[in-house]
């Protein structure tokens, strides 16, 4: 097939296509250019995200494990490739950096993540507002409460809110971080993501949708009084249809004929610390139980007990370390020399998820300055710590760590039977456990088979694995040019290809995909569940072939460790079944750092094994009575659509976009060719070129070549040269008898000749849209359909001459008559938003003047109440004490009800003002942009 200088302009105006918010092919370009497989039910969650451009916008809330994070990055993607660029992202501290390495492996989006330290920085710098940044901003449910009033001030395009069930309760008078981020974003388009929307109460359901649309239900109040209780079938049907443009749901059981699901295993690993490691362990914690400690410093008091817990559970090696830095930090603060934050360095350096963990604690006390009476109890402290920390250096040999190697052979035999590779990640929350582990497993069968993954990966094997890894792939998309992201693939790829165990830190991991890995080792167990799942979904996720084993260590010595596992594989279900813990069970807690300090208060209040277990029978029965069956029942009702409904349009996704696919795909390439035919060296075949800057090519996964795509700045410049070459006109000539498919649409014109010109109809508004009619006639004026017409540019060509050619008064009129259909077709599909607003509008006006109503019958059912009781006084005081409270309600009533029509009047106002603002957004402009016109024949 020859490509002409026409072909390609007419490909760089489809390529860069603008579609309504309604057009299935919208997404086309953002899933020809993204690093992800198609899956129907993602990209059907992404268009519902765009459904109506009065949409101020959604929940996306499929269930655990579909991928809401790839839908939402469709969102994100098109919103880029639209240009808008003003984009933040709200995930819990422990996502941030998945979120990152996700937007740019799988849609080559840039991102910053803001924390305390970097914004602080970059206000240092100069950068008044940091959050002004040409990338995607990232940041925490706690940095973006605090930072409130200056997100308020920005004209985001887009809010991506991560696990917004942590939104649910923002109508309560005490949720200030919800609060806060919902009135910094009042007035952003926003998309929530989380699997359980509805949790314990269809009040939250109220709270979420408010996040979003104040105008979607009236009050608080309303609300409650309409739906705290679903009364009959009338009610429920009400507030599903109101519920229906806001919330989309897919279930994992509706998209099994796309995706396969594998099974988890786990195995447990008893051990029984030796005498020394108990003793140790009692030690230090009867020290963190202390009321008063100067080691640590109260600002971060409980946060650091916790994470000397950790390490404590951890490894002799962990906690030795850590106990001769709280030994030293007071030997220094007597010398008065130390700050605070000295401490919290040296721990960061051991605990790289400290500033995670920072992030959500949000503690609030204050250091208090050493006095000359603490001196003599600081000295004993001291002298205990570095008892503490001799005692654990004179450990060498942990029972945890001979349980692992006992663990790991068990589940190698197990991958064999699993048919899956000798590949294991190990979890540990300590660089210095890490060393420790990489010394035992070193001299137990494993050297030379260990990788390291952590925060800074500086030691001298890594660097040497990334040295060879960059020379290996220095000419290709797998060198990003961040020395930190290179350095992580390379680590993971080495992993892949040559390694058995990976041994990594909660902060290294974040954001890595292991699909090839199906062990994963929980060395150290974090009591937070969502933190264990994210673990755990580095292997077990979209992609994995293989079941896939999880290993953990229970301390038999320890009641509260046994308890906390209890709870976690019992009433979490984390470590067994297809998927995990289940929405249901997760979404009784709205942070994972909520559950992990009710864990931790256990193990620092609780002095005996009789105290631990009934604080934690009383933890597991208010999870048990927030897991109702009744409200499962109720959400599932609400929530859900009809499976038949839900895979035909599936069905119907799939099928769509695959053709949209090909046909880019085909597009590009055919665009590609023909502006570089004399610069490149074309390999057709493999959808191959090569230039002085390398080989690119079209394949996905791409190991040697660089990824073309249609973002590619390349792609860009190549499009942009098309659509600015000036073209006046030329004979081509299109060889239907050898092309290899038949189209009805084109045979009747075969033999027969024309003119063709191709229009840009472009329409700006709040549906921003482009429409690329070719309108062909024949000489004898019979019109050609704009289908069959487009279908000429798939037809082998041979561009017989140059000659000057003008649209014809029968073509002008053919698009003319295009046009009114298209603006016909627009101007029906406002009418219909329009429609849809005033509907929500006239619900919310109802709502508001029910509520008024409400406070109205209390003054009524007060008023009989009182009558009631001055009919039952037996004495005239009484009588006249009750009638001046009657005449005193009467006033208030008579008060009320003025407020009424008052407020009603309001109201009424307050829908005018916004059915005004609706017109506004739904006016549109239209352009004409005649492209070129053709002299065409078809033989």
């Amino acid at each position: 097939m020859t490509t002409t200088n026409y072909h390609s302009k007419y490909f760089a105006y489809e390529l860069t296509r603008r579609h309504s918010v309604q057009d299935s092919e919208k997404l086309a370009s953002v899933l020809a250019d993204a690093q992800v497989d198609l899956n129907p039910h993602q990209l059907d969650a992404a268009l519902f995200a765009f459904k109506s451009p009065l949409s101020k916008g959604s929940i996306l809330a499929d269930e655990v494990g579909l991928g809401k994070t790839i839908e939402a990055g469709l969102v994100i993607a098109q919103k880029w490739i639209e240009g808008h660029r003003r984009i933040l992202i709200i995930a819990p501290a422990n996502l941030r950096k998945q979120w990152a390495q996700e937007m740019s492996d799988k849609f080559y989006l840039p991102s910053a993540i803001l924390e305390s330290k970097s914004f602080k920085q970059e206000q240092r710098n100069g950068n008044k507002n940091p959050f002004l940044q040409d990338k995607l901003v990232i940041c925490s449910y706690q940095f973006a409460s605090k930072n409130a009033d200056l997100l308020m001030t920005m004209a985001w395009d887009l809010a991506v809110i991560d696990e917004a069930h942590r939104l649910r309760n923002v109508y309560k008078p005490d949720n200030k971080i919800s609060k806060a981020i919902k009135n910094a974003l009042m007035n952003t388009p926003k998309v929530l993501l989380t699997a359980t929307p509805l949790q314990n109460s269809l009040l939250e359901l109220y709270g979420l949708v408010s996040v979003i649309d104040d105008y979607a239900f009236g009050d608080f109040k309303s609300y409650k009084s309409q739906y705290a209780r679903l009364t009959g079938d009338e009610v429920f049907d009400e507030l599903k249809q109101r519920l229906a443009p806001l919330c989309h749901r897919t279930l994992r059981r509706q998209v099994l004929e796309y995706i396969r699901y594998t099974n988890r295993i786990p195995i447990t690993e008893d051990f029984f610390p030796s005498d020394d490691e108990t003793a140790l362990y009692d030690m230090v914690s009867e020290y963190l139980q202390r009321p008063l400690l100067h080691a640590l410093p109260n600002s971060q008091r409980q946060l650091i007990t916790l994470i000397l817990r950790k390490l404590l559970a951890s490894s002799t090696f962990a906690i030795a370390g850590a106990l001769d830095s709280l030994a030293k930090r007071l030997t220094r603060e007597l010398s008065e020399v130390i700050a605070e934050n000295e401490l919290i360095e040296e721990i960061e350096k051991d605990y790289e998820d400290f500033d995670n963990d920072a992030e959500e604690w949000d503690e609030n006390g204050e250091s208090q300055p050493v006095s000359v009476s603490d001196v003599k109890s600081i000295r004993k402290e001291i002298e205990e710590l570095e008892l503490f920390r001799d005692i654990a250096v004179n450990i060498t040999n942990n029972a945890k760590g001979e349980a692992l190697l006992n663990a790991l052979k068990q589940g190698f035999v197990k991958a064999k039977e699993l048919g899956s590779a000798d590949k294991a990640i190990i979890f540990t929350e300590s660089r210095r456990t890490q060393n420790y582990l990489i010394q035992l497993l070193s001299e137990n069968g494993y050297q030379d088979k260990i990788v390291l993954f952590n925060g800074t990966n500086s030691d001298p094997h890594s660097k040497k694995i990334y040295k060879e890894w960059y020379e290996r792939h220095k000419n290709t998309d797998r060198v990003s040019g961040s020395l930190s992201a290179d350095m992580r693939a390379a680590l993971v790829d080495r992993f892949k290809e040559q390694a058995m165990i990976m041994i990594a830190t909660e902060a290294g991991a974040e954001g890595i995909n292991l699909q090839f890995c199906s062990m994963v080792v929980n060395y150290d167990l974090p009591w937070n569940p969502q933190r264990i799942e994210q673990r755990i979904g580095r292997c077990h996720r979209y992609g994995q072939k293989h079941d896939v084993v999880v290993i953990n260590f229970i301390n038999r010595k320890n009641a509260a460790d046994q308890r906390v596992f209890e709870l976690l594989d019992q009433k979490f279900k984390l470590f067994s079944g297809v998927f995990g813990a289940s929405d249901e069970v997760l979404g009784v807690i709205e942070s994972g750092v909520d559950f992990e300090k009710r864990i931790a208060a256990i193990y620092q209040n609780c002095r005996t094994t009789d105290e631990i277990e009934t604080e934690f029978l009383r933890l597991q029965a208010e999870m048990e009575e927030n897991i109702t069956t009744t409200m499962a029942e109720t959400r599932k009702k609400l929530l859900e659509n009809f499976d038949a409904e839900v895979h035909d349009r599936l069905r119907i996704n799939l099928a769509e976009s695959k053709a949209y696919l090909n046909k880019y795909e085909k597009m590009l390439w055919s665009l590609t060719k023909n502006e570089l035919s004399s610069s490149a060296k074309i390999d057709d075949e493999n959808l191959r070129f090569t230039i002085d800057s390398g080989t690119y090519t079209l394949a996905r996964e791409v190991e040697t070549t660089h990824r073309y795509r249609i973002g590619h700045p390349l792609a860009q410049e190549l499009i942009v040269r098309a659509k600015q070459r000036n073209l006046s006109g030329a004979v081509l000539e299109f060889d239907y008898s050898a092309w290899p498919q038949k189209s009805a649409a084109l045979q009747p014109f075969v033999g027969k000749s024309g003119t063709l010109s191709l229009y840009h109809l472009e329409i700006l508004g709040a549906d921003q849209q482009d429409h690329l009619p070719i309108i062909a006639i024949t000489d004898k004026n019979d019109p050609m359909p704009i289908d069959a017409a487009k279908r000429l540019f798939e037809l082998p060509c041979n561009e017989v001459r140059n000659v000057s050619t003008q649209s014809s008064p029968e073509v002008k009129k053919e698009y003319t008559k295009y046009k009114q259909m298209i603006l016909a077709e627009l101007s029906q599909k406002n009418s219909q938003w329009f429609e849809e607003e005033i509907e929500k509008l006239n619900h919310w006006a109802e709502d508001k003047r029910k509520g008024l109503k409400i406070e109205l019958k209390e003054f009524d059912d007060e008023i009989v109440l009182l009558k009631k009781e001055a009919r039952l006084a037996v004495n005239l005081p009484e009588k006249l004490s009750i009638q001046k409270k009657i005449r005193d309600l009467d006033v208030k009533r008579d008060k009320a009800w003025r407020e009424y029509d008052d407020a009603a009047k309001v109201i009424e106002e307050q829908k005018d003002k916004l059915l005004d603002t609706v017109e506004e957004k739904l006016k549109q402009s239209v352009k004409d942009n005649h492209v070129f016109t053709i002299e065409w024949r078809l033989k």
